[in-house]
């Protein structure tokens, strides 16, 4: 099989199947793709990454990117690459690399920064981590349980939620548990919607 745009995007729907996955099986049903095509995809996509010229892989798999600059973090200057994915219009998958060109992180990103978002604006696969931080004041941003998975914690109408991302793409929203007596929130969260 060989590796390209559509195989890429099978990749990350694998992954995003960890907490989406009905979302996920309506896509693969509009790509048309199986389960074992997914599966395909994402077995190859890990030999890419880990295999020594698979650094900067992306490139090879999904061409020139839409968008390239430099940034500062810190004392360190980053390379930032950024691909238009058909699946997901309006967002960019992004890649930012260290100064030898390994992979610090990659996600999905809004062009032109982050958007002001209501919480009935809250849709599966319509926001990005950014966009949710910046909408809810106080929003905390947390790793995730699982690889390449990321949380937002907010409040909003006095209940505690947390925002499930995989890539950075909104995945779920989560309602928190009420604050237990010696006022820190529980660990575990359950499906909102």
């Amino acid at each position: 099989m060989g590796f390209g745009v559509r195989e890429f995007e099978l990749a990350l729907l694998h992954r995003m199947r960890d907490l989406n996955a009905e979302r996920v099986e309506v896509a693969l049903g509009e790509l048309g793709a199986s389960r074992a095509e997914v599966r395909a995809a994402h077995a190859h996509w890990t030999r890419i990454l880990h295999a020594s010229r698979g650094r900067a892989g992306l490139g090879r798999v999904l061409g020139r990117p839409a968008h390239r600059d430099v940034t500062v973090i810190g004392s360190l200057t980053c390379d930032v690459a950024r691909w238009e994915l058909p699946s997901w219009p309006g967002l960019q998958f992004e890649v930012l690399y260290g100064p030898g060109r390994e992979v610090w992180n990659q996600w999905f990103v809004r062009p032109g920064g982050a958007a002001r978002l209501a919480f009935a604006d809250l849709a599966p696969w319509g926001c990005v981590v950014g966009d949710v931080a910046a909408s809810f004041p106080g929003a905390a941003q947390l790793e995730g349980t699982a690889p390449h998975h990321w949380a937002v914690e907010f409040r909003h109408g006095g209940t505690g939620y947390r925002a499930r991302f995989v890539y950075g793409l909104y995945q779920r929203l989560d309602r928190l548990p009420a604050e237990s007596a010696d006022g820190g929130p529980h660990q575990e969260a359950r499906p909102a919607r």
